[in-house]
């Protein structure tokens, strides 16, 4: 099976939908699309996610399918926690940076989930959810977790495609690469409209290691309307 990952376009935050130029980029990806032989299209429940998908939908003459857990992350303090608020209100893509640039020994560490600014921070509620829910998913598909890859159980052909965020974007490629959620909020930007793709091939017997097959490609956008690369909510 084939992941194709889409951030959504543009966006007008406080309409919860796209910019004109959002819609714009929207139809450049459906056409980047045609082509993919995808058989399913699942979005997160927001507006500008929906509204992205909805170009591609129309072009595979597909039913948009609603995730609601990749809804994008909320961040902060945990209500009621007694220690010291959480810094830059808890951006978990600015407390990702600090810690890494102040904490070297967390790079490629475990460990970020115990540091207050992650510990402490709502944005964790997301994770474990997201991660969670993802499975399940997967599991679906016949792809089921175990020991931090995926067995296959079920041989299927296909190829989805994702409209979602940046935020629960990067939990989906922290998950299932399982790579630090720290490491891929500073290290992995990726635009509005961008292009990922997750292969699930088993490599010996059904074993399943997620192979990052392309990520953040924007070759198919006018980078000269492209305002905002990386990551915001």
């Amino acid at each position: 099976m084939r992941l194709i990952f889409v951030r959504h376009g543009e966006p007008d935050y406080q309409n919860d939908c796209l910019t004109a130029n959002g819609r714009i980029q929207a139809a450049d990806t459906a056409r980047r699309l045609k082509d993919e032989g995808i058989t399913a299209i699942y979005s997160s429940p927001m507006g500008r996610a929906r509204e992205t998908a909805s170009y591609t939908a129309k072009e595979y003459g597909l039913d948009i399918q609603i995730l609601d857990f990749m809804h994008e992350i909320n961040w902060g303090d945990v209500e009621g926690n007694k220690v010291e608020k959480l810094e830059y209100e808890g951006h978990p893509w600015t407390l990702a940076c600090k810690l890494l640039s102040e904490n070297p020994g967390y790079v490629g560490s475990p460990g970020w989930t115990e540091h207050h600014y992650f510990r402490d921070n709502v944005c964790m509620d997301y994770y474990t959810k997201i991660s969670e829910e993802f499975d399940g998913f997967l599991a679906g598909f016949g792809l089921v977790r175990q020991d931090k890859l995926y067995r296959c159980t079920e041989d299927r052909e296909e190829t989805i495609a994702l409209f979602a965020h940046g935020g629960s974007g990067a939990i989906m490629f922290s998950h299932l690469l399982n790579l630090p959620f720290p490491f891929v909020l500073t290290a992995m930007p990726y635009g509005v409209c961008s292009v990922s793709v997750i292969e699930f091939k088993p490599q010996f017997g059904d074993k399943i290691i997620p192979r990052l097959e392309l990520f953040n490609d924007m070759g198919h956008i006018d980078k000269m309307k492209v305002e905002k690369l990386c990551f915001e909510k």
